[in-house]
């Protein structure tokens, strides 16, 4: 029996609701991994709002031509001036950027006005289309995976339930049933991402061993790993650029982000092992069983924050000295240690301060929940 699931708000909904009161707003898009509420949070918000809006689903379509576009934008003009558009899953629409781009400014010359909300869960697809059509044009909403907060506050759990479970609300349901749980988010969300968002989108030659792949690299959450050694792992001869291609399509759909290591010299930094950042906690349980590594799934859970207050995060290693995390940060430089109770070795956090003058942190599972709650201003405490 599935559990019942606390409808929440969570913070983007209010993003839009001060975007859409400016006089003149600027395309909105949602960018995001699929199943963590886009859809439902852009529904709260049409729900709280008195402007007329039409909203259409992309991903209900059987035809997704050119016309389709059109004909969205004729029913919102029907509407009326001010009228909100509203398109979920964009990325399925053929050539919807260069008609958008058409669209808009030729009601920009009109001095007609139809705002436009669009979301997406293909980085990939959209991060292409924006870029070459819509410079200028646009503003991003990032929408990420569940936090610890957010899935507390939806059904009740402890930390260790939110890393072993973490990252997708629907999944929540079936806590109670393992096996279902493991099918479920499997087969319904996983499977889905990498061929709906992936696969689709982009040419892979050997789409088994890039499914093996993503099971691979989610076995090494926050850990510091070698293309090659990933390679190996899949006993497949292949070459290292592979690797590499593979993880950038893991990125583009949001499940997972590599960071680099920290030096001083762009070529260091760009030549060295990433260490990877599930983007969701349930990614490591989902493909091992190898409970000697939860620490790092906790450690991971920080680093997925830190993505959230700046693209400028590394970790740092120099012999036996490591620290897990540099975050770059309105002009300060935070040097962060996650206690997750796994045995180190060396002074790291000590001598990167003193070669770098930066600002020590540390993150527990005491002060985690704080953390999590207000980032920005966690870190602004330190500054």
């Amino acid at each position: 029996m599935s559990k019942n699931l606390k409808i929440i708000k969570r913070s983007f909904v209010e993003t839009l609701k001060k975007r859409f009161l400016e006089p003149n707003p600027l395309i909105q898009l949602i960018m995001g991994p699929r199943q963590v509420g886009k859809t439902t949070g852009v529904q709260q918000f049409l729900q709280g709002i008195k402007t007329p809006h039409h909203f259409v689903n992309a991903d209900d379509q059987l035809s997704l031509s050119r016309d389709w576009s059109l004909e969205q934008w004729q029913i919102a003009q029907e509407k009326g001036h001010g009228t909100l558009l509203v398109i979920d899953e964009i990325q399925k629409v053929d050539n919807w950027a260069e008609t958008i781009k058409k669209l808009w400014d030729a009601q920009v010359r009109k001095k007609s006005q139809i705002k436009l909300l669009l979301l997406g869960s293909s980085s990939l697809a959209l991060t292409r289309g924006v870029s070459e059509s819509l410079a200028g044009r646009f503003e991003i909403i990032p929408v990420y995976h569940w936090n610890y907060c957010e899935s507390n506050q939806a059904m009740p759990m402890d930390i260790a339930t939110y890393l072993k479970f973490g990252g997708y609300p629907k999944s929540y349901e079936f806590l109670d049933d393992y096996d279902r749980y493991i099918k479920y988010t499997k087969s319904s969300i996983i499977e889905r991402v990498l061929d709906k968002d992936i696969l689709q989108f982009s040419t892979v030659k050997k789409p088994a061993l890039f499914k093996h792949a993503f099971a691979v690299i989610a076995s090494y959450p926050a850990q510091e790993i070698s293309y090659r050694k990933i390679l190996g792992e899949l006993q497949e001869k292949g070459n290292i650029e592979t690797i590499k291609y593979y993880i950038s399509l893991f990125e583009s759909a949001y499940l997972i982000k590599t960071i680099p290591k920290y030096g001083s010299q762009d070529f260091k930094t760009k030549s060295s092992s990433p260490k990877i950042i599930p983007l969701a906690p349930c990614f490591y349980h989902l493909f091992s069983a190898n409970y000697e590594k939860e620490p790092f799934v906790f450690e991971a859970s920080v680093g997925m924050t830190l993505l959230q207050i700046s693209d400028e995060l590394f970790y740092w290693r120099k012999g036996n000295d490591e620290v897990d995390f540099i975050l770059r940060w309105q002009k300060n430089l935070y040097a962060i240690e996650v206690k997750s109770g796994r045995k180190r070795r060396g002074q790291g956090l000590q001598k990167f301060c003193e070669l770098y003058s930066a600002k020590s942190l540390f993150i527990t599972r005491e002060n985690y929940c704080r953390f999590i709650q207000s980032p920005k201003d966690f870190l602004l405490n330190f500054s």
